[in-house]
């Protein structure tokens, strides 16, 4: 059985499972997928080719689908792909992608507070909370864990590793590798995220390499290249050692400090 608001409007193609819930105001367009459990508070709208999973809630206010914020877009068939368990508070909006069959994907039990922007052809992980007012521009990529404070500014194509955690206010340009906390405007690694990495189970031994792996690379005279070698010949391996090392890596395949930019500058002649 589903219970929508005699004053909501439901796209006849719109598919809606068991037990969903549509509140007054609201607005589902076609092709939509409401997965089994999920509510939909008042007034919100969920636009075209965007599909929800399971037991999601959507307060107030959100749209959810909209087109990209981008020049580029042109019309094409898009996505918005969100996952299961999903709580996503009052005026959030999250935009679907910018080129053909792409998606802005969203995973599961994921606590997306009130008035944050997430947009188009971004890729976020599962169990990541976003504070009141975060907003994350196009193409970012947020892995599974990471915490946001409030009122968070993200630069496109940056990219976040598993549980980084940034503070409230905070200007992100460059990327946060994992397991780092960052902080300021712009933002600076300050610190490792010992209390992520503890509720998260990784054992003491491993927390104590990373430790190290932080040392290196952020309260030494090192440049990159120096602390990934010291990191890969000091610090004992582990899956979050390799992780990491990975991640560092890959942050000088691309330009700014973001791995995933491809906009380089013109060279002058």
């Amino acid at each position: 059985m589903t219970n929508v608001h005699p004053s909501a409007m439901v796209d006849p193609s719109a598919r809606l499972g068991d037990n969903v819930e549509i509140g007054p105001g609201s607005i589902i367009g076609p092709d939509v997928d409401l997965g089994e459990g999920t509510i939909i508070g008042p007034h919100v709208v969920i636009k075209r080719w965007t599909r929800l999973g399971i037991n999601c809630r959507v307060e107030s206010g959100c749209v959810l689908g909209g087109e990209p914020q981008d020049f580029k877009y042109a019309g094409e068939r898009t996505y918005l792909l969100i996952g299961n368990n999903n709580i996503i508070r009052e005026f959030t909006t999250i935009h679907r992608a910018t080129g053909e069959g792409m998606a802005t994907e969203i995973g599961d039990n994921n606590l997306i507070m009130a008035y944050c922007h997430i947009g188009h052809n971004c890729n976020i992980g599962s169990r990541v909370t976003m504070a009141n007012m975060v907003g994350i521009s196009g193409h970012v990529v947020i892995e599974d864990r990471v915490v946001f404070g409030g009122m968070v500014g993200v630069h496109q194509f940056v990219r976040f590793g598993r549980l980084a955690m940034v503070g409230g206010f905070s200007k992100v340009v460059q990327d946060v590798p994992p397991y780092m906390m960052a902080d300021g405007r712009p933002s600076r690694v300050y610190g490792l995220n010992v209390l992520g990495l503890r509720r998260a189970g990784v054992m003491t031994a491993t927390r104590a390499g990373l430790k190290q792996a932080y040392k290196f690379i952020y309260r030494s005279d090192m440049n990159l290249s120096q602390a990934i070698e010291a990191i890969e010949t000091e610090v004992d391996p582990s899956d979050e050692r390799d992780y990491l090392l990975d991640f560092l890596r890959n942050v000088r395949l691309g330009f700014g400090g973001r791995q995933l930019d491809p906009n380089r500058p013109q060279s002058r002649e």
